[in-house]
């Protein structure tokens, strides 16, 4: 039966997880999670690769930020700058324009996907949307298949900042985003009030009901369930719950990345990366400009989107850390090259960009093109798929990797995509 949008799991939320959590306190089981205190931050570091996906809902004006038109009647009221890269990008993006060196832009994306939900999913999981399957986002392929090659990792390995993904489909409840705000704050995680003893006592409990449950052969939600539990467990008690507190960084480096939710959200997510959490998704909204869009785009929308992206750019870098982290910054279409009467833009998905760096990709350049008014692509165009293959090539996840969901039904990573050739070195 097909599954309804509203049942479909977008993501654990701390209030999820410590539901389970006190539920299975008053009942059951049992981990030996104390062996675990110990955070392994040396082994943690060895030969990890993330990803920081940072995501403007809405569907941003790349027309006026990263493929600028002057002269077009599209043009609109943003002029290009010069930037450290081989391309011109809006005169609103100065920092950035610094750190292009270091990212690439892919001009043209193209999909069919005008509506925010349809290309929200499009965009977050390589396949449009279907009634009869729920796709992966592809945080979640990125948690199991990095999340479990990192035992050491006791924070969740998918986290999304200051609003939630899209869900993790097939791959089950145990590779969902665990989603926090942007202060890092996550109230009730360190156990306070449970003595330890009665924890371990009433955990026991539980470990012997779930395997006994899981032996009886009722498909795979009690594994998952039990993985929730497991993960919740070592959440309470790590000592890589630091990693969290954004608020202990220096305040010189809290103000580069800028006193708003998404540049806290940047810096969380670097001190997440730095800690072995595979993939982050820091979501920033407001995008959906259908009215004063050149007003918004100077006062409100760019400069934090530049204060935050640049930053975090050149963080990972000072720290040898963007070697090994990918950054993608979208949201889920563009918006028209015309300028409505509202002196705005509507959705557009035929012809927009998308920014992407890090990770050993080749930065500093653009791959694709559009026509003069930004309406049409010159030469090849791009899918959500390629995206993402080329995310997982730098990854390290093979692209032959095929799951099967529960009908039984093959599904390849990123929906077959081909990495982008001018973006791996």
């Amino acid at each position: 039966m097909a599954r309804s949008e509203s049942n479909i799991p977008r993501g654990m939320s701390r209030r999820h997880f410590m539901r389970h959590l006190s539920t299975g306190a008053m009942t059951l089981p049992a981990l030996q999670f104390i062996n675990n205190l110990n955070a392994h931050a040396a082994d943690i570091k060895k030969n990890q690769k993330s990803c920081i996906l940072l995501w403007l809902g809405g569907g941003p004006p790349t027309i006026d930020m990263w493929d600028l038109k002057p002269g077009s009647k599209n043009g609109g009221e943003l002029s290009p700058i010069a930037t450290t890269g081989d391309m011109q990008i809006s005169e609103a993006l100065p920092k950035t324009a610094q750190q292009m060196k270091h990212l690439s832009l892919i001009r043209s994306m193209s999909t069919r996907e005008a509506d925010h939900g349809r290309g929200r999913y499009y965009m977050h999981t390589a396949y449009v949307p279907n009634p009869t399957v729920v796709h992966p986002t592809f945080g979640s392929v990125v948690s199991k298949e990095l999340g479990e090659q990192r035992p050491n990792l006791e924070i969740p390995a998918f986290i999304s900042i200051g609003g939630g993904s899209e869900g993790p489909g097939f791959l089950g409840m145990a590779n969902a985003a665990f989603n926090v705000d942007s202060s890092g704050n996550i109230r009730n995680a360190g156990g306070g009030g449970w003595a330890k003893s009665r924890l371990n006592n009433r955990l026991s409990m539980l470990n012997v009901v779930e395997s006994n449950f899981i032996k009886s052969g009722r498909g795979g939600l009690p594994q998952d369930h039990a993985d929730v539990y497991h993960k919740a467990v070592s959440l309470m008690t790590t000592q890589q719950l630091a990693a969290f507190k954004v608020n202990d960084e220096p305040e010189q480096i809290r103000e580069a990345y800028g006193n708003d939710g998404f540049g806290r959200g940047c810096l969380l997510a670097r001190r997440l990366v730095e800690s072995g959490v595979p993939f982050v998704e820091v979501n920033s909204g407001g995008w959906d400009l259908h009215m004063g869009v050149f007003d918004a785009l100077r006062d409100q929308r760019l400069p934090a989107l530049d204060q935050g992206l640049a930053a975090l750019t050149a963080d990972l870098a000072d720290r040898g850390l963007l070697e090994h982290t990918v950054i993608v910054c979208m949201g889920e279409f563009g918006r028209t090259p015309r300028i409505n009467q509202n002196v705005g833009r509507d959705h557009w998905a035929a012809s927009w960009s998308a920014v992407i760096g890090g990770g050993g990709l080749t930065g500093g350049i653009t791959v694709g093109a559009t026509d003069k008014d930004g309406i049409g692509i010159e030469g090849k165009s791009y899918l959500p798929g390629d995206l993402w293959a080329t995310v997982s090539q730098a990854l390290g996840i093979p692209l032959d990797i095929v799951y099967t969901t529960k009908r039984k039904r093959p599904m390849k990573i990123a929906n077959g995509g081909k990495p982008i050739a001018e973006l791996i070195g």
